[in-house]
């Protein structure tokens, strides 16, 4: 086999470099996600690094490896968050002068970070690729250092050392699950845990709209689309770094794809059963666990955590559809005639059933209807699906009737 550009003991020098300047996250079973997933799930906690994100571990590794010069001039990175971050919180501590450059749909707490962490930030660019291509031309321009966020020897050797933290906590891991973007995090993984315990599986996970690395993987070539919106920005990466590529193809053993909804859902259940806060690349490991039963079942299974930046906003969407998937939220609409006392009775029927009204509002504009009706809508909080049957079968008993499909159902 062709020597990798990443070895163990590449690791294990970056895991003496940067010790004591990380946190050392920790790994635990989580009996609740096994019993769910029919596997022995144990998770890395990356999402409590300092900055949220694994990435502080390879942005540290490379800003060591700096000469004085270079560290005097700065550096230049392109991310979309938290590698931004990763680079940006170092530097600072190191007193080296950073700039970073964003893609322009970066969500803003990230942007907001990154300022807040000294760097001098630049939006510029619709994805990763044209951030990249303005993100070199600056540090031509100004005789900075550029960090690669994946596809560099020293930043692959950082995230790697993750792993190498796993198989410590836990030596007998059967398969390990990491998040793929352009590849970083899973080829450092790989070389580290493939050398601690050879017989260990290596999956990657991709979210189906942004698959470029099982592309590779599988032997074919990225097929070009346009940016498409996902809630794992962070992995949304159209061309990964060569030496992860040839990294993946030597010591992974597949890239696994997850639709956005498995995602979500998959997000929604660490918040609700680990009670940890995740962004949408992380959740996908344990997505992919869910989607995959059959691969994983009895295994015992570590799941990376990679990061834990997610705009609030977005969480509290995700939070909602969840809730509306599990019927445990519902929109009804229904035609009443438009007098008094109606919505008190449509009130007391819900409020008798055990439900729980969030929002209520007319409309008469319908021109479908009688002028004499309205149609109400209401967002309605159950138990669970077959209690918000209940409360429509109520409902319905007393002659309102829902008038098209119930949300989330």
């Amino acid at each position: 086999m062709t020597a990798l550009p990443v070895t163990f003991d590449d690791v294990k020098a970056a895991a003496r470099a940067v010790g004591g300047a990380l946190v050392r996250t920790p790994t635990r079973r989580s009996l609740t996600l096994s019993r769910i997933a029919g596997c022995e799930v144990w998770l890395k906690f990356e999402n409590r690094q300092f900055t949220a994100s694994f990435k502080e571990r390879g942005a540290l590794n490379r800003l060591l490896a700096l000469t004085p010069d270079e560290k005097k001039r700065g550096v230049a990175a392109m991310s979309a968050g938290n590698h931004a971050q990763g680079v940006a919180y170092h530097a600072g501590r190191l007193g080296i002068p950073a700039t970073i450059v964003m893609p322009l749909a970066t969500p803003f707490t990230k942007v907001k970070h990154t300022r807040d962490f000294g760097a001098r930030v630049i939006l510029q660019g619709h994805d990763l690729i044209e951030a990249n291509a303005a993100a070199r031309a600056l540090a031509d321009a100004e005789g900075l250092t550029f960090i690669h966020p994946y596809d560099d020897a020293r930043v692959i050797a950082g995230q790697g050392t993750a792993a190498l933290e796993m198989l410590e906590d836990v030596p007998d891991l059967d398969m390990l699950v990491v998040p793929v973007g352009g590849g970083g995090l899973i080829s450092g993984c790989a070389v580290a845990a493939k050398a601690m315990r050879p017989a260990i599986d290596i999956y990657g996970v991709q979210t189906e709209l942004y698959p470029a690395m099982a592309q590779l993987f599988h032997g074919g070539t990225i097929t070009a689309s346009p940016p498409l919106q996902t809630i794992a920005e962070g992995i949304a990466v159209k061309a990964p770094g060569v030496m992860t590529t040839a990294i993946c193809r030597a010591l992974v053993s597949d890239i696994l794809l997850v639709s956005e909804a498995a995602i979500e859902h998959a997000l929604a259940m660490l918040l609700e059963i680990e009670k940890t806060v995740v962004e949408g690349a992380a959740a996908a490991g344990f997505a992919a666990l869910l989607a995959n039963p059959s691969l994983f079942a009895g295994r015992k299974v570590g799941v990376v955590l990679s990061g834990g930046n997610i705009d609030m906003r977005l969480l509290s969407n995700v939070i909602l559809r969840e809730l509306a998937r599990e019927g445990r939220i519902m929109t009804l609409e229904l035609e009443i005639e438009d007098r008094p006392g109606l919505l008190a009775q449509v009130s007391s029927i819900v409020g008798e059933a055990g439900g729980n009204i969030l929002e209520v509002s007319h409309n008469r504009m319908m021109t479908g209807i009688s002028a004499k009706s309205t149609t109400l809508g209401m967002v309605v909080e159950s138990r669970d699906a077959e209690h918000g049957q209940e409360i429509r079968d109520r409902l319905a008993a007393r002659g309102f009737i829902h008038m098209g499909a119930v949300n989330g159902r």
